[in-house]
């Protein structure tokens, strides 16, 4: 156990894994090593769980031989799938605290300065945002945010209605894109509302929310009885990387009287961005923003929060108990406003590095990112053999391989082959999607440091790949269908 006796095995234990850690940083080529998941298998199950221990040191060697020497590296300029990012160096510091300290800021005996910080930290965000006056809470990620702003959504719609609560549970209706993030839905399902509750709003050819396709479907929704709970807009589509009009939807809101949520997980990095933080105007005028440090604030998981433009709305998830939160206590306890009781001082990896860097800094580092993907899509568009699917306003890009002679049932049927060929190699890490209906390959690039160069040679890969699928054998459309299946 680390206690005062301790101190100096504690001391010698973190020094051996940092440099494990760091020996893997330095030496790693690939960002995968390509092992098969039969093979990761068997070593995951040859390790003994049960029976003696082999010692604190032997078990720090094998993190390294199991985990470390087979882990996916988000550092690596190979690595373009998900939004995953390389995390700054200060934090990674400050997540060594917390593992050590273990402190937990659901009420204030049990983190005292650790819950101010935190909430010093929301103040911060919020000003940020445009909540003068605002709050908020830190969370495990953006589901979580996003389920956490519906809760509150949903209390104050059967707040303002006189029908008895199971009738308007019934009635309520959310309201969202097809390309708004899937926790919208799982939401609805968990909050107790209809299978229908959900209703998608037309978007306007290129993954935005159309306003006026909301304000119609506002309307409509009144007229045939159901009652409006929120509004889902999104700073940040996942796919596409593009961001709704969050002023004309307000708009369309505050006629209606609905809340207004902003999930701007992937976006919320132009909060602090010297050159782009006018794509986020409008969200000033929501109820509820998500955001996601672990994205593009460069923060290690978790680190991610809900935040509110009138702190009483928090209350609405307030739940006591006399062991933890009497109602008679004035202590801050942020159980008050959080879905979770024990909870991790995320915020002290945020606070060392904003301390450290300074948000400017950080911004620069989600433009550099931003300006990055324009010139893979710049590249894109001027490769025959490649097709760029659309236009970013962040750091993804979609796009589909076409080598000659192939057409379009067969370039779809690569998107998936030529993913899977890249991730068993573990030479490059790839994504793919469906868009319009049509599969397609995602690149999304958070790594400040990757360059154009780097880009090129994952293309290089991409269209190898292809050709060497396509001509693999006469059955050609067979093999990739199955390919895709698999993958």
């Amino acid at each position: 156990m680390l206690t005062r006796p301790t101190a100096d095995t504690y001391r010698s234990l973190i020094a051996q894994t940092s440099a494990h850690v760091a020996g893997r940083f330095e030496t790693t080529t690939q960002p995968f090593s390509g092992a098969s998941r039969a093979e990761l298998q068997k070593l995951v199950d040859d390790a003994r769980l049960d029976g003696e221990g082999v010692g604190s040191e032997q078990a720090v060697r094998e993190i390294d031989e199991l985990f470390l020497e087979h882990a996916v590296w988000f550092h690596h300029p190979a690595y373009a799938a998900h939004l995953n990012c390389p995390v700054a160096l200060p934090a990674v510091a400050a997540e060594t605290v917390l593992a050590a300290v273990n402190t937990s800021v659901d009420t204030y005996d049990q983190s005292a300065v650790g819950t101010l910080m935190e909430r010093r930290l929301i103040a911060w965000a919020a000003d940020r945002v445009g909540f003068a006056d605002g709050s908020g809470v830190f969370t495990s990620g953006g589901t979580q945010s996003n389920l956490h702003a519906l809760l509150l959504a949903r209390e104050a719609a059967l707040a303002a209605t006189a029908l008895p609560r199971p009738r308007a549970l019934a009635r309520l209706a959310v309201f969202a894109t097809a390309s708004s993030h899937f926790s919208v839905g799982k939401s609805a399902l968990l909050l107790g509302l209809s299978d229908d509750a959900v209703i998608e709003v037309q978007g306007d050819g290129e993954g935005r929310m159309d306003a006026a396709a909301l304000a119609l479907a506002l309307r409509e929704a009144a007229a045939s009885g159901r009652l409006p709970m929120a509004v889902v807009a999104t700073a940040g589509t996942t796919d596409r990387g593009v961001i709704d009009p969050v002023d004309a939807i307000a708009d369309a809101c505050d006629e209606h009287g609905v809340w207004l949520h902003v999930d701007a997980a992937y976006g919320c990095g132009l909060l602090v961005s010297p050159r782009r933080r006018h794509l986020l105007t409008g969200v000033e005028r929501a109820r509820s923003v998500t955001v996601d440090f672990h994205k593009s604030f460069f923060q290690p998981v978790s680190s991610s929060a809900l935040l509110v433009r009138r702190p009483r709305d928090l209350a609405a998830g307030a739940w006591h108990a006399d062991y933890l939160n009497p109602l008679e206590n004035d202590e801050p306890n942020q159980v008050d406003v959080s879905l979770q009781t024990t909870r991790r001082f995320d915020a002290l990896k945020l606070w060392v590095t904003l301390r450290a860097l300074g948000p400017d800094r950080i911004g620069e580092m989600f433009d550099t990112v931003i300006d990055l993907a324009a010139s893979v899509g710049d590249e894109i568009a001027a490769d025959p053999e490649l097709e760029l699917v659309g236009r970013t306003q962040l750091s993804t890009v979609l796009f589909r391989v076409r080598p000659a002679g192939a057409d379009a049932a067969a370039q779809d049927a690569l998107v998936a082959g030529v993913r899977r060929v890249l991730f068993e190699s573990g030479r490059a890490l790839v994504a793919k999607t469906v868009i319009d209906g049509r599969p397609c390959l995602k690149l999304t690039l958070l790594n400040p440091q990757t360059s154009l160069g780097d880009i090129r040679r994952i293309l290089e890969m991409v269209k190898d790949a292809a050709t060497t699928l396509a001509g693999i054998a006469p059955e050609f459309d067979e093999a990739l269908a199955g390919a895709e299946v698999s993958a």
